[in-house]
């Protein structure tokens, strides 16, 4: 081949062949099968704006010549976690290239590896005047893990849907299939519920904002209002731009503890009704919500609307760091638990989401939340993300539950990515560098074989607290985001560091044509 060949995450299978196929304004974009057309214009959007040419999206005609081929080989159903085949081949040849797959998903993966067979000027966002040359290539490609997530909190710091989806879209890069939205915390309410208007007329706008670290005593605060959500049309928006690139927008509303901002506009589903507002600092909150039926019914309101927005076959529901004092001490609440014939407070949690959990599985959908929720007993069906080290992993997968790996050493992506940590922006804390998440194993040590398949994959976290803006939340998600989707996409004996360090200097010359804010290191 005449042109280096650098694409991350790494395919599978590359068989380099001589000669190039060049794109020109005569090429077309031609497709065959259900849903490649639809890939076949998203590959044109791409392309547009730095080669300026109008690229015809036609149905494949084996007679016309210079054409890039989308193929969808078949049209099957998804997994029972709502995950389609994302398997799928590129035939580059001096008149033409063939990109298959068994689904539009693969496709879509396709696509993504083509791009970055291109100089790395296709990322421009206006014309450049070079030949566009694809090497004469075979790959043949899938990935390892089917859950190959981003989390992004949207609670503590409120991003645009702009800014959304060029998140989503810099995730479509790399491949990646997930993107867990956290839209709710003790700072604030980020999404539309319209039965309930004050959710976001006084949930999601906080006095002020916590400046400097958290447990810095006194506490300094910036005295500036802060909010912001996105509505129902916002939402519409960035999983249709989403289900384009065939990433799933996995929502999350948290329950029953990182409640404090709904609590403060109605306080009748708190255990004290005492008068609060949403917190302007970080840190775990007391409040959670009380256990009444009018409680559960309000959480199924506001899902049934969240479930309208979102297809998603899960839903989140957080579940982390729910303090039980409030519980404790109410007096209703230990009523309730002679009620329900329930002995501790881990048990009462256990129901709550249980609870909450038929709800969903009544939509047809499956209940999702952070490994606490495997506290006092698993609700059937549920899925746990294991981010308190690998015992929640272990412990749900053993129970025969699916489990995202969401490690909080290694792929929290608020931590600080490079020593000595006291010459980097400021963060929560933690040191996790690119080359620890490269290194991260998505299966647990100690895993049985027996269990292994119910590991669905894994995901990095962008917690907010310290990151209020989008320059710097790309600096804190690139190249850990890099690392994070080849370690994904490829089974653990095909990784190899040296290759992706190597990969990732070329990968730094398209952040640049992009604008992508990405760290130096490594």
């Amino acid at each position: 081949m005449s042109q280096e060949v650098s694409i991350l995450p790494h395919p599978r299978r590359i068989v380099p062949a001589e000669g190039e196929f060049r794109i020109t304004p005569e090429t077309s974009v031609s497709w065959t099968g259900v849903g490649a057309a639809t890939v076949a214009e998203l590959l044109v959007e791409y392309l547009r704006p730095a080669t300026g040419f109008a690229l015809p999206v036609v149905p494949h005609d084996s007679s016309v010549g210079s054409t890039i081929h989308l193929v969808c080989l078949g049209t099957p159903d998804p997994d029972e976690a709502g995950f389609y085949p994302e398997n799928y081949s590129i035939a580059v040849q001096p008149d033409s290239a063939t990109l298959s797959a068994d689904s539009p998903a693969g496709l879509v993966r396709a696509v993504q590896t083509l791009r970055q067979l291109l100089p790395e000027e296709i990322f421009a966002a206006q014309p450049v005047s070079r030949a566009w040359n694809l090497p004469c290539l075979t790959i043949e490609d899938a990935p390892r893990w089917r859950w190959r997530g981003l989390h992004l909190d949207v609670a503590r710091h409120f991003f645009s849907v702009e800014e959304v989806c060029r998140f989503i879209d810099l995730m479509a890069l790399h491949r990646f299939s997930v993107c867990h939205l956290h839209l709710v915390d003790d700072q604030g309410w980020r999404v539309e519920i319209e039965k309930y208007p004050l959710l976001t007329q006084v949930a999601a706008q906080r006095r002020q904002t916590l400046v400097g670290l958290d447990p810095d005593r006194p506490r300094k605060y910036d005295g500036q209002e802060y909010g912001g959500f996105f509505r129902k049309d916002d939402i519409r928006k960035i999983v249709n731009f989403a289900e384009k690139r065939k990433i799933t927008v996995l929502p999350e509303i948290e329950l029953p503890g990182h409640s404090q901002a709904v609590l403060s506009a109605y306080p009748e589903f708190g255990c004290t009704g005492a008068k609060i507002e949403p917190r302007c600092h970080w840190g775990i909150s007391q409040h959670v919500y009380n256990v009444e039926e009018s409680t559960i019914a309000f959480l199924c309101d506001v899902l049934d609307e969240v479930m309208d927005l979102f297809p998603s076959r899960f839903i989140h529901i957080g579940g982390d760091e729910a303090p039980k004092h409030q519980w404790s001490e109410s007096e209703r609440v230990q009523q309730r638990m002679v009620e329900l014939g329930i002995k501790n407070e881990d048990q009462l949690q256990s129901w709550f989401i249980g609870r909450i959990s038929d709800h969903l599985r009544s939509r047809g959908r499956r209940l999702i939340g952070w490994d606490e929720i495997l506290e006092g007993g698993l609700a059937s069906g549920a899925a746990v993300m294991s981010w308190r080290g690998e015992e929640g992993g272990l412990a749900a997968a053993r129970l025969g539950h699916d489990v995202v790996m969401a490690n909080s050493k290694s792929l929290y992506f608020d931590h600080y990515q490079r020593q000595p940590i006291e010459a980097e922006p400021l963060a929560i804390g933690g040191l996790s560098t690119t080359e620890d998440v490269y290194s991260y194993n998505m299966i647990p040590k100690g895993l049985e074989k027996e269990f292994e398949g119910y590991i669905m994959g894994g995901q990095g976290q962008l917690w907010t607290e310290y990151i209020s803006d989008f320059s710097y939340l790309e600096f804190m998600a690139y190249p850990r985001a890099c690392a994070l989707a080849e370690c994904l996409w490829l089974p653990e004996e095909e990784k190899n560091l040296p290759r992706f360090l190597a990969a990732l200097k070329r990968h730094r010359k398209r952040f640049d044509v992009l604008g992508v804010n990405a760290h130096r290191s490594p």
